[in-house]
């Protein structure tokens, strides 16, 4: 293999890959379906790379905790983050092979640990 094959298979390598922020996985930046993934499909976190806020308009390059399950009009299911630092959400779309065990679990959170007492509804 050529020096110029060695470099661009190592580049290939770097931008292709990406490490979790949170569990350290090596993911690739792409899922089993070739959409562009920018989440870790095992825990779900991100790092924050686009900062849209005033207060700081460099990157953030926090971590992106997944809260919450969000499902368009469409059907699709986005997965809902929160920067750790600057609170910022941002919605993504979920990939095939992301952890379903953690999406189901956000999905139902809201039914499971409700804002309210439920006990009222037996007053009702």
């Amino acid at each position: 293999m050529s020096t110029t094959d060695n470099t661009r298979q190592n580049n290939t390598v770097k931008i292709g890959t990406f490490a979790c922020v949170r569990c350290g996985l090596t993911v690739s930046a792409f899922a089993a379906d070739g959409t562009r993934r920018n989440h870790c499909p095992s825990c779900l976190h991100s790092r924050h790379i686009v900062d849209h806020t005033d207060d700081s308009p460099g990157d953030c390059q926090a971590r992106m905790t997944p809260i919450a399950i969000a499902v368009t009009r469409g059907g699709d299911w986005m997965v809902i983050h929160r920067c750790v630092r600057c609170d910022e959400l941002t919605a993504n779309p979920i990939c095939a092979d992301d952890n379903q065990l953690i999406l189901m679990r956000m999905a139902v959170r809201p039914l499971a640990q409700p804002p309210f007492p439920l006990e009222v509804f037996g007053d009702l």
